[in-house]
């Protein structure tokens, strides 16, 4: 399912207009309309502001394949059924892990095109996250303090509370596995 479109379902759904959500995100109303129409650019700091609106996890916005109903499915994600979020306009392409979003633990892989990332916003942390570059480079900051530079191989953790920012400053997509704790993309 679209992502604009979803976004518009969640929002009449709980009673809200144009206007409400655009001032709870720090949007206008125009570029937020845009958005749901599908023809603006979604960046993942405006997605994880929706998501915190709503009171759901940015993991809601991943569109899932037709449900398998294996008994494996609660346990393997196969490659073929991974639920995912396309965010094309903004260079980054998301993959559900997990098998579901109940446990206390989810990942995801991330695809950032050359040149992309997180936006000016950065991302708020709900509690701890960690990350493996599997491929390409990226660039880390964390809180205040100065960008690190992390190279395929190099592993991350972040505790807790607070905000980063990620940007791939390579010529080539720079793929991550996340790993988030207490459900909390």
């Amino acid at each position: 399912m679209q992502v604009g479109k979803q976004i518009r379902d969640l929002r009449r759904a709980r009673g809200m207009t144009l206007t409400d959500l655009a001032g709870i995100i720090g949007r206008s109303v125009g570029h937020l309309s845009e958005l749901e129409r599908g023809g603006g650019r979604i960046r993942l700091d405006v997605l994880d502001n929706i998501s915190r609106a709503f009171d759901v996890s940015i993991s809601y916005f991943f569109s899932a394949p037709d449900p398998e109903g294996s008994p494996e499915s609660e346990i393997v994600v196969r490659k073929a059924n991974r639920r995912e979020i396309n965010l094309k306009r903004s260079g980054i392409h998301e993959q559900l892990l997990s098998p579901n979003l109940t446990g206390q633990l989810e990942m995801v892989l991330t695809t950032f095109s050359p040149g992309s990332g997180t936006g000016e916003g950065g991302r708020h942390r709900k509690g701890d996250e960690g990350g493996l570059v599997l491929s390409g480079r990226l660039e880390l900051t964390v809180d205040e303090r100065e960008p690190i530079t992390l190279e395929a191989g190099d592993s991350f953790q972040l505790a807790g509370n607070g905000k980063h920012w990620c940007h791939n400053p390579g010529p080539a997509d720079t793929v991550i596995v996340w790993s988030f704790s207490n459900g909390n993309y």
